[in-house]
C-alpha cells in the first residue's frame, strides 16, 4: 500500500492484509526522511517527481505538524491528506523531475507550498459520487481554509493554507 511500506502488515481472514499504523515505525521513517531530504520548514525540500515520492513527502508533513509544531492528530491527518494530494497532481500532470515542498507556519496558520515546473493550472473538477479520481483539489477545497496557486516565471506554487489554534 501506497506510503505504508516498512508497516507491519497483520493477516485478515481469508489472506488478505490490511495496513496497520504504528506510531512508533511511522515517527522513525519520518525523521529519517527529513534527515534524508532535509526540513521543508528551512528551506524547500526537492523530491523526484516519482509515485513514491508522496509517502516521502507524507512523513515529511506528519512530523513538522505532530512533532515540530506540536498540533493535533485531526490536523496532521488533514495535512498529511493535502500534501499527498498536491504531491500526487505534480507528479501525474506536471511532466517535471524533481518537485518542491515547503512548509511555513505564522500566528494562527499553517501553509503547505508543492512548486513544480510546469505553468499549467491545476483545475477544481466536479466530483460525482462514483469518481475513483479526481477528487484531489476537491479534498484541498473542502478541508483546506484556503488554497491556490502563484505562477511563477518557471513554473508554479499550489498551496493550501490551514488555520491553527496557538496555544
Amino acid at each position: 500500500m501506497a506510503g505504508l511500506e516498512g508497516i507491519e502488515q497483520p493477516g485478515l481472514p481469508g489472506g488478505t492484509t490490511a495496513a496497520r499504523w504504528s506510531p512508533a515505525v511511522a515517527d522513525e521513517q519520518a525523521l529519517r526522511a527529513v534527515e534524508l531530504f532535509g526540513d521543508p520548514t528551512e528551506a524547500e525540500v526537492r523530491l523526484p517527481s516519482r509515485p513514491e515520492s508522496a509517502a516521502s513527502a507524507r512523513r515529511l508533513a506528519q512530523v513538522v505538524v505532530l512533532r515540530q509544531w506540536a498540533l493535533s492528530p485531526k490536523l496532521t491527518e488533514d495535512t498529511v491528506l493535502l500534501v499527498s494530494e498536491l504531491v500526487g497532481n505534480a507528479v501525474r500532470h506536471t511532466g517535471a523531475r524533481v518537485f518542491g515542498l515547503r512548509m511555513l507556519r505564522r500566528r494562527g496558520w499553517i501553509r503547505v507550498e508543492v512548486r513544480d515546473p510546469s505553468r499549467g493550472l491545476p483545475c477544481l473538477m466536479p466530483v460525482h459520487e462514483l469518481d475513483v479520481s479526481g477528487r484531489g483539489l476537491f479534498l484541498v477545497d473542502k478541508l483546506s481554509d484556503r488554497w491556490g496557486v502563484d505562477l511563477l516565471p518557471r513554473g508554479k506554487t499550489t498551496w493550501f493554507e490551514m488555520r491553527v489554534c496557538d496555544r
